[in-house]
């Protein structure tokens, strides 16, 4: 939440002569009332006892429906105390009355900010700054509204202007950092986050982003001792919890770093998505026999994947098995139940859900198995297509003399989303790129890259005489998971059809970004979670060119395997 200003009578200049005409007047002694009152509030909310402000203020506006800047305040502190909407009303009201107030305008935009109105957020808080151009913190705000939007050179522009103004703001640097380390010009943020440090030792979101900016550089360690620092600061700290975790699960602490990815549900990313239930959460620490749990996906489709051989687990204890996971996965899923015991059942999300006694969502169960390095459940494959589907395509397909190659080259970019989207940036090839594949004449390449931009560059580019594309074919999971069976090998950059091919048992190589998902760990290339998974990883250039060398040549020695092994399988 961006900070707010909390108004005064003289900063805003809402005088209580701007009521309109035809309320009573008042006493000399009831203004001096109300002014004593108003006086008392504001020390209290800027003590930080907000309730009690909030009381006072809702006092005076009882007696004064038009005192503007008691109007001002209370909306501040209900925007402090969560209440966002009522706050964008009330300081709505106030810039009816006077639409030039900078502090209101800035107040306006941090209410709606948090509430994910950015491009309403970015309108206030620029007309903030045109209102007064010396308005330092209006510029830090602006500048988290732009990094919102992935905007960030942007927002590197106003927390200039912001430090021009007044260099002492720890904010704009730490800002300034953020905004620097999302365009990847790491050593430069942590500059600026040392800046922030520097005016505020204990500023809890600069130790926790100048940790993010270390481990980009591999500096591991050091994050994780930033990390600490955060927590230790604001023990409420969320997104410093799961930061530590995802780079201790990166390590292969698993013991840790299951426990720490708990506080995922705090975040500001999740939280708006955590589900309510009555029923109490499984943790794994009770019998489960003879009890209806009911487990669901939380995530993407490749978390759900991924962690759905967990489910047979759950099973195992006894439990009946009421399991949810998002529509296209529905039929791939119906795999599971044959090896589930009882009358398991499996919805697709959205649809009702039966009676249940306890619930559990899936990136929860590594932490309530306790599971290590070593006891990951690796019991591939998992899932399986449809049989029926499998014969289809190999019908279709008929017989080969050439490996056949399935390709996925990027990620759903979620351009709605910036977070997802920088890192899909990354994690992302176009077709192109991959094109030193298709010299390996000795090979067959089959697109699985949904989506219309894939359609495009296979369309308009010069390899469409190379990649066959039955994705038109493809409409759910189950259709993908019936033509990879008929394939030999899957070459795919970090998404659910890597995970799919995975959870098949389908030989697949990962085409992996340099700052890798916590999955893959770290200088591995192989994977505990998918023993048929080989991993080709960018080096600290963070260049893609070496990596689909190395992969062009594994694959000319894949074909010559290949062609040798038919060989002997006729004669």
């Amino acid at each position: 939440m961006e900070k707010a200003d909390i108004p005064s009578r003289s900063a805003s200049g809402n005088e209580l002569d701007s009521e309109p005409a035809g309320l009573p007047e008042l006493t000399r002694r009831q203004s001096e009332l109300i002014a004593a009152l108003f006086a008392d509030a504001s020390k209290l909310h800027q003590d930080g006892r907000i309730r009690e402000a909030e009381y006072v203020y809702k006092q005076i506006l009882a007696a004064r429906p038009y005192h503007f800047d008691c109007m001002h305040a209370l909306g501040v502190a209900l925007h402090q105390l969560g209440d966002h909407a009522q706050a964008v009303r009330l300081i709505g009201l106030v810039l009816k009355q006077n639409p030039r107030d900078a502090i209101a305008l800035n107040n306006l935009g941090s209410a709606l900010a948090v509430q994910g109105r950015l491009a309403e957020a970015l309108v206030s808080f620029s007309s903030a700054i045109a209102t007064r151009p010396d308005y330092a913190e209006a510029y830090v705000h602006c500048s988290g509204v732009l990094r919102e939007l992935g905007r960030d050179a942007e927002a590197i522009e106003g927390y200039d202007h912001a430090l021009a103004l007044r260099q002492d703001l720890a904010d704009a640097h730490c800002g300034r950092g953020t905004a620097l380390a999302n365009l990847r010009r790491l050593d430069e943020a942590i500059q600026s986050y040392d800046r922030a440090l520097k005016l505020s030792p204990d500023f809890a979101e600069a130790h926790c982003g100048r940790g993010i900016a270390l481990a980009e550089l591999d500096r591991i360690d050091e994050a994780l001792d930033g990390f600490e620092r955060a927590q230790s600061l604001r023990p409420d700290y969320a997104e410093a919890h799961v930061n530590e975790a995802t780079y201790r699960l990166l390590l292969g602490d698993f013991e840790r770093g299951f426990e720490k990815y708990e506080w995922r549900w705090q975040t500001a990313r999740f939280k708006t998505n955590k589900r309510s239930f009555a029923q109490a959460l499984w943790r794994g620490s009770h019998d489960i026999a003879g009890k209806t749990i009911f487990l669901y996906g939380e995530q993407g489709f490749g978390d759900t994947i991924q962690f759905a051989r967990y489910v047979p687990l759950v099973a195992a204890l006894g439990a009946r098995i009421v399991l949810e996971v998002p529509g296209p996965l529905h039929a791939l899923m119906a795999s599971l139940l044959p090896s589930l015991p009882g009358t398991p059942q499996i919805v697709a999300a959205g649809d009702p859900l039966p009676d249940f006694d306890l619930q559990c969502p899936l990136l929860s169960l590594p932490l309530a198995f306790r599971t290590r390095l070593d006891t990951i459940p690796c019991a591939i494959p998992y899932l399986s297509a449809p049989v029926e589907k499998a014969i289809a395509w190999r019908e279709r397909l008929g017989a080969h003399t050439k490996p056949r190659i399935g390709l996925v080259w990027a990620g759903n970019p979620r351009k709605d989303q910036p977070h997802i989207h920088r890192l899909d940036h990354e994690r992302s090839l176009a077709l192109d790129q991959i094109a030193p594949l298709f010299d390996v004449d000795a090979c067959s390449f089959y697109s699985l890259q949904k989506g219309d931009d894939a359609q495009k560059q296979l369309r308009e580019g010069p390899w469409r005489d190379r990649v066959i594309d039955f994705t038109d074919d493809l409409h759910d999971f189950s259709d993908t998971a019936a033509l990879i069976e008929n394939l030999d090998l899957v070459i795919s950059v970090d998404t659910s059809v890597l995970h799919l091919a995975g959870a098949l048992g389908k030989p697949v190589w990962l085409m992996n970004r340099y700052n890798t998902c916590w999955r893959w760990l770290r200088d591995r290339d192989d994977s505990p979670w998918y023993p048929s998974l080989r991993q080709f990883r960018q080096n600290a250039a963070r260049d893609w060119g070496p990596v689909i060398e190395h992969i062009a040549a594994a694959l000319r020695d894949y074909a010559r395997g290949f062609d040798i092994e038919r060989s002997v399988r006729h004669k």
